[in-house]
């Protein structure tokens, strides 16, 4: 798949016990790239950045991965490895969506949401998954259209609301699947109050090829109550914190020549300039 948008998660001190977690639990993996300061890896093809550094902040429910299979023993494979030190918010078992679903938080904190799907069904297999809970409940929509607006080759593929009798208030999102960049993601409301929001230690990270595709996504990724924070990242109007950056970056700060100069110039950065990075 090799998408230039993909999702970086901050599990401080243990970044190569998780990526070797990760590529144990789902197989079908490789390490990419790997230094004290960040390991990234792909599963069945999708990137993962796993980072060392940054927010002190942890992984929550508000953003899981939605894992789908068309083999149920591989399904509870998942299942039975994730949970290993993890918390069960909804037990694998067979549901109306479903004959077989489950959804859990693993022993650093990531949130996955493992589902049978049917054999004729096409479908990426790790879905990043937005929850908006609480007072962000009932934006879902909002954040979809302005999420396929901003990238090409973006679509809705559906939405699904709740009726009355899921006790919820009807007109919210119970299910939405969207694609950006070719990059399939999926949302939801939910009027519970779960005690998460989103945070900057689930971050999405997006390539670009030129400075100028740089300077569009950050001008309109802060619009409208989005903040600038440093180093290629900021957080957008619903709080979603993305990492925009040029493609080669992870080459340069892994590069024993060079990583150190090219660390202190995104350091002194907020959005991030090329031109001055190929030159530190």
């Amino acid at each position: 798949m090799n998408n230039s948008i993909y999702p970086c998660l901050i599990i401080k001190g243990k970044t190569a016990e998780a990526a070797e977690f990760y590529l144990k639990t789902f197989g079908q993996g490789k390490t990419v790239n790997a230094s004290s300061l960040v390991v990234q890896i792909e599963l069945s093809g999708q990137r993962f950045m796993i980072l060392n550094d940054g927010p002190s902040t942890k992984p929550n429910s508000s953003i899981s991965f939605m894992v789908l299979s068309k083999d149920l023993n591989e399904v509870e494979q998942y299942w039975n490895t994730l949970t290993e030190g993890g918390q069960i918010f909804m037990p694998l078992d067979s549901y109306d969506w479903s004959e077989k679903y489950g959804w859990v938080q693993d022993k650093y904190g990531v949130s996955w949401q493992i589902m049978k799907i049917n054999e004729d069904e096409k479908a990426q297999k790790f879905n990043p998954t937005f929850m908006f809970t609480g007072a962000q409940a009932g934006q879902t929509k909002e954040a979809i259209e302005f999420y396929t607006s901003l990238f090409p080759n973006s679509k809705v593929e559906g939405i699904l609301e709740y009726a009355e009798s899921d006790n919820e208030k009807p007109g919210l999102v119970k299910h939405a699947q969207f694609m950006i960049n070719d990059y399939v993601m999926m949302a939801m409301d939910s009027s519970m109050d779960h005690g998460v929001q989103f945070n900057d230690a689930i971050s999405f990270v997006v390539e670009c090829e030129t400075q100028n595709q740089i300077d569009n996504y950050w001008a309109k990724l802060t619009a409208s109550g989005g903040q600038e924070v440093a180093c290629g990242w900021l957080t957008d109007k619903f709080g979603v914190s993305w990492q925009i950056i040029p493609k080669g970056l992870l080459k340069l700060v892994t590069n024993p020549e060079r990583s150190e100069r090219v660390m202190n110039a995104v350091m002194q950065m907020k959005k991030l300039i090329i031109a001055d990075l190929e030159k530190a």
